[in-house]
């Protein structure tokens, strides 16, 4: 592209004035966000303003009105809070307030506003907006502004970013603050349970929530906690006797942690608050359990952001400052959500309405409903926490037998999938077996029966506590079929990276050969390396990435003392001299430090070793460069929330599904049910009974075999991924059209468009129309109640 183009591209924005402010209770990811729009906003040539002390300091003008450049909003991604301030203000609710406040922004030739903070932030916003006009003509009839003044300032345009650790806004599947909130309400946990377990106590946590049970609901189902409160969904009457019940029933089965997450907002069903303190006494009084009340408080808005919410704020800050480039006339003030990977616009002001119609709902005690409206992930989230936290183990058994085995590199949640799979299988009713060391393991027959008890306090634990190979099922095929047919298994769940699907489908294709390969299988992708097709995520991945996060923000820290130095490296092929040249620059102004992550396997030639040789000999005389290898580091360590949480999910849905094949294959021993009737006749496979030679084969015309699983159809061995918001079972033979096995990799990585994101916060020179602008959607109360997904 020429330079005048791209010249006028980056300047789409010039003449326009935007100002952001946060408001209301901060929210970890704020400062992402106003580095996004402070940033995104220069580089389309727009004039940026920072306003201090939210509303307070929009009514108040002066010095909490100040101009941004690029080094403003710098070195400020990884602090929590706020660094330009949040308070609330009684005078922005009222005409005189939002008067002053018009006379401000009209002072800077400010007629664009990004507010980040709660729906009563947006809503204030949304007030201003539609009152803009008459504040201007009040101010020309004051004198305080000339009538030209107020013609070149006649619309203000509103964008919102909703910051609430407490996830309460319908719309959005997230919102800014929360990953991070569940962060340190899991840091908590981790911390407590070992004293716990120690003394055999039982703990009451009470976490942030007055109207919203997002966090305690989460929070719950990532620490297995024993009961839990929420105020969308109070107890039923008589809930302290089954409380006490649960309770004593775990103690009993040999647990010495009992754990109690209460929401601060909850209550019973009559209205009443259920309180930390009365469900303490309610369990010395009852059972004389040692209790313990932990209360988080303010702990959960403190730290840094998470990995997560750093993205998402960056993802929605420039989303934002889009929406306020396009928008015209008759463009509604909107909201910029998050759904599923990818930023949308919503109408403000319906998103405020339904998510009001939550609180209502539970105002009226319909709180079946409140559940509902509260979107598909929170009842999700619920209804998988009561099947875990209150069913117990099945009276009698099924016909049907599954193992689990994890294959691959360990990864952070393999654990948490692993407990839940087998809590499911014995709720269901089947014997669980569960495999050492991968298909190396099934194959040496590393097989054993496990029960209830024998996966507690996993969910929180690294690693794999199955251990993990590398190994493939085709050097050792006979082996494995011969121990499949010992321990008559018919379920096969392989929880692991790309070798733990290219083993299933190893194995899917030998079901011609061998009969006992005929089973329900299914692949729970866990790698940090997020590569096994069929899902957007693996589990490990988000673990993998805080943990790489957490070690570059020391290294920024180390950083902050020396000038003129360069850390890490990564990157690609052609950048390699835009690259050095963008470093170059970077160090001739204040910044004067730069950081750079490679990727191991990048290129086979540009080595961590070729690329610090490459920057020290271009960059001599004005930088320096240091070398960091993160290695296994990004391995280990405990899972993140979203790790505990996804791994339970998916665990529980696999396992509902395998039980739901394993019913359609099930013969009794009808002739001619789920089997071939001749050969080749089942889905197109020729397979061999156990002491039937091949050249018998062609004689056999019918085969019952009573009270067998026969699985050989493709949709009987499949991936179970997040694929935008949806949990989708895809066909392993059908994922094989769109995999590059010489690479390991999905043929297409929908996180390899955050490159772009990442080139232009960091003032690359490229075309802005590279960047997707998210869409306005229009929707109705139905589709903003299942917008949050899994």
């Amino acid at each position: 592209m020429a330079a005048a183009e791209l010249e006028r591209l980056r300047m789409a924005g010039a003449g326009m004035a935007i100002a952001v402010l946060t408001s209301g209770g901060d929210a970890q990811g704020m400062n992402a966000a106003v580095r996004a729009v402070t940033r995104m906003g220069i580089y389309v040539g727009a004039k940026v303003f920072l306003i201090y002390e939210g509303y307070e300091g929009l009514v108040e003008g002066g010095d909490n009105i100040k101009q941004a450049n690029w080094l403003s909003v710098s070195n400020i991604i990884q602090l929590g809070g706020t660094v330009i301030g949040s308070a609330r203000c009684k005078a922005f609710t009222t005409r005189a307030g939002r008067l002053r406040a018009a006379r401000n922004l009209v002072e800077h030739g400010i007629t664009n506003l990004c507010v980040i903070g709660g729906d009563g932030s947006l809503t204030g916003a949304d007030i201003f907006r539609s009152e803009w006009a008459g504040l201007l003509e009040e101010l020309v009839r004051d004198g305080q502004i000339s009538e030209e003044v107020a013609k070149k300032n006649c619309r203000l345009n509103i964008v919102g970013l909703v910051g609430s650790i407490d996830n309460d806004f319908c719309g959005t599947d997230m919102t800014i603050g929360t990953d991070s909130a569940l962060h340190r309400i899991m840091e908590v946990v981790d911390a407590i349970t070992t004293t716990a377990q120690s003394h055999q106590r039982t703990f009451v946590l009470e976490v942030m929530g007055r109207h919203c049970g997002y966090l305690a609901l989460v929070s719950g189902l990532a620490s297995g906690a024993d009961w839990l409160f929420i105020p969308e969904s109070p107890p039923e009457d008589g809930w302290e006797d089954l409380m006490c019940e649960r309770l004593g029933e775990t103690r009993s089965r040999g647990s010495r942690l009992n754990i109690i997450i209460i929401a601060e907002g909850a209550i019973d069903r009559s209205g009443k608050p259920i309180s930390s303190n009365y469900v303490k006494d309610l369990v010395v009084q009852r059972l004389g359990f040692d209790t313990r009340v932990t209360v988080l408080g303010h702990v959960q808005r403190g730290g840094t952001p998470s990995a997560f919410d750093r993205v998402l704020s960056s993802k929605m800050g420039m989303e934002a400052v889009m929406a306020l480039l396009e928008a015209t006339p008759d463009t509604p003030a909107c909201v910029v959500s998050h759904s599923g990977n990818q930023s949308v616009r919503l109408p403000l002001m319906e998103c405020v309405q339904v998510t009001k119609d939550v609180q209502k709902a539970m105002d009226e005690k319909r709180f079946e409903e409140a559940i509902q409206l509260r979107g598909r992930s929170f009842e999700n989230n619920w209804n998988i926490y009561k099947l875990l936290a209150h069913q117990k183990p099945a009276q009698e058994k099924s016909p049907f037998s599954m193992a689990i085995l994890n294959v691959g590199a360990p990864a952070a949640g393999m654990n948490a999938a692993v407990r839940s799979a087998v809590r499911i299988g014995i709720c269901q009713g089947h014997t669980v077996y569960v495999v050492s060391d991968g298909f190396e393991g099934l194959a040496k027959g590393q097989v054993r029966e496990v029960g209830w008890h024998d996966v507690a306090g996993w969910l929180g634990r690294g690693g794999s506590m199955l251990g993990t190979k590398r190994t493939l099922p085709k050097t050792c095929m006979e082996k494995i079929v011969e121990n499949v047919r010992k321990f008559n298994i018919q379920g096969l769940l392989v929880i692991g990276g790309f070798e733990a699907y290219e083993g299933v489908l190893q194995l899917v294709e030998a079901r011609g050969q061998y009969q006992e390969l005929c089973i329900v299988m299914c692949v729970i992708p866990a790698t940090i390396s997020n590569n096994v097709p069929g899902t957007d995520f693996s589990l490990g991945s988000d673990t993998a990435v805080n943990a790489a996060m957490e070690s570059c923000d020391r290294i920024k820290q180390s950083a902050s003392g020396t000038k003129r130095r360069v850390f890490i490296v990564e990157t690609m092929g052609g950048l390699l001299r835009a690259n050095v040249e963008h470093l170059t620059d970077k160090m001739k102004t204040d910044i004067q430090r730069g950081l750079v992550l490679r990727n191991e396997k990048c290129h086979e030639h540009y080595t961590t070793e070729f690329l610090y040789n490459l920057y020290s000999s271009e960059g001599k005389g004005i930088f320096d460069c240091r070398i960091n290898v993160l290695g296994h580091l990004q391995q280990g360590g405990a899972p993140t929330p979203f790790d505990r949480n996804y791994g339970t999910k998916l665990g529980v849905k696999a396992v509902l599904w395998m039980s739901e094949k394993l019913q359609q294959v099930y013969s009794k021993g009808e002739p001619g049910a789920g089997f071939p009737t001749a050969v080749g006749e089942a889905g197109g496979y020729c397979f061999r009974l156990p002491g039937l030679a091949l050249s018998e084969m062609a004689k056999v015309s019918s085969v019952p075999l009573p009270g067998r699983v026969f699985a050989n159809s493709g949709d009987t061995a499949c991936v179970i991924g997040l694929r935008k918001k949806v949990v989708a079972f895809s066909p392993v033979t059908e994922l094989k059209k769109v995999t590059d096995f010489e690479h390991r990799l999905p043929q297409e990585q929908w996180w390899l468009n955050l490159r772009l994101m990442l080139k232009m916060l960091a003032n690359y020179q490229i075309s802005l129309t590279e960047y997707i602008s998210g869409q306005m959607e229009h929707v109705t109360r139905r589709t903003l109640s299942i917008e949050k997904g899994f």
